[in-house]
């Protein structure tokens, strides 16, 4: 995005500012394509921003398994199939480092966080939204030629149920991190897309079309009610907002059969246990992928009893199996 020329700016904004855009783009999509259900054995990674689900994603992208949208699709990422045979863009491999500044690298074929513009284009209490999503992920299969749909989209931990409920036999994967580490990436992250943002507006403009509110000039905490710390640029408003939705989690979803805790410090430090999410996810053939633990020496003030929490919490988490 902070690569863009002027007319690619201009056509994103066409495509995703408008909800009308995005509702024709979706109906066209639909009524030129006829597309037969599939199974719903699909896979779909949700967590907190900086937890690991970008490069979860990749990982069992790199399986071959799985179709997900990728930045080919954007803009017009409820169209996907009219949008390839629209676009002159040419198969392009060549990787850079994303905006975040963390070290992952992306091409045009990479898998991004790019569905919630769906959730964001239709009312999720809407019966028929149901069914147009089921809909939606087929036309994602159908382009990409594959059986099993991956999903990576951070405020989907708020749907959790909605998702269990349309798709039952798929697999929802929600990475955790040590949430001191967890939180002062946040924090860091969150300050990084404000200043880049002053710089670029478009920056601002597009994370807020694609649904990025989990940090930057857009944020919109998880949970907003009640907080003890509220300020956004104190690592305690982060780790809050860490016990608040990991909480949440562990209390509401730990005994629902479709949802996984996945812990990101165990990928980076156990090869046994990818390949036992590998099989929990009944991909076919096993294969190692380089998992790496991000360490960071934290010398900012926490609160102590809100870090004893979320440890305990981190420990409890843990213990479950993946």
């Amino acid at each position: 995005m902070n690569n863009y020329s002027w007319l690619q700016q201009k056509l994103h904004q066409l495509a995703l500012s408008s909800r009308f855009i995005r509702e024709a783009a979706f109906d066209l999509e639909s009524s030129a394509n006829t597309i037969n259900q599939t199974d719903d054995n699909h896979v779909f990674v949700s967590g907190l921003a900086r937890s690991g689900t970008t490069i979860l994603l990749n990982a069992l992208y790199e399986s071959d398994e799985f179709a997900s949208l990728t930045y080919k699709d954007m803009p017009f990422v409820l169209a996907p199939n009219l949008w390839s045979k629209l676009s002159l863009n040419k198969k392009d491999i060549n990787l850079v480092e994303r905006a975040h500044g963390d070290g992952i690298k992306v091409s045009t074929e990479s898998p991004e966080a790019f569905e919630e513009v769906f959730w964001m284009t239709f009312d999720e209490s809407d019966k028929e939204t149901k069914e147009k999503f089921k809909n939606y992920v087929q036309t994602i299969i159908y382009k990409y030629h594959k059986k099993r749909y991956l999903s990576k989209n951070n405020q989907n931990i708020r749907r959790v149920e909605l998702l269990s409920k349309v798709f039952p036999h798929s697999k929802i994967l929600i990475p955790y991190r040590n949430p001191i580490q967890h939180s002062y990436s946040l924090l860091n992250q969150h300050k990084r897309f404000i200043e880049v943002s002053k710089k670029d507006k478009f920056i601002s403009q597009y994370m807020k079309w694609v649904g990025h509110t989990e940090f930057g000039p857009n944020y919109t905490p998880i949970h907003d009610k009640n907080l003890y710390f509220e300020d956004d640029l104190n690592i305690n408003h982060w780790l809050e907002q860490w016990y608040l939705a990991y909480k949440h989690c562990f209390d509401n979803l730990k005994n629902n059969e479709n949802v996984y805790f996945i812990c990101y410090e165990k990928l980076c430090n156990a090869s046994e246990y990818w390949v036992d999410v590998l099989q929990i996810l009944n991909i076919k053939e096993t294969y190692d992928f380089a998992f790496k633990e991000s360490s960071k020496e934290v010398s900012l003030e926490i609160d102590n009893d809100l870090s004893n929490k979320a440890l305990s919490l981190y420990s409890e988490l843990s213990k479950l199996l993946p």
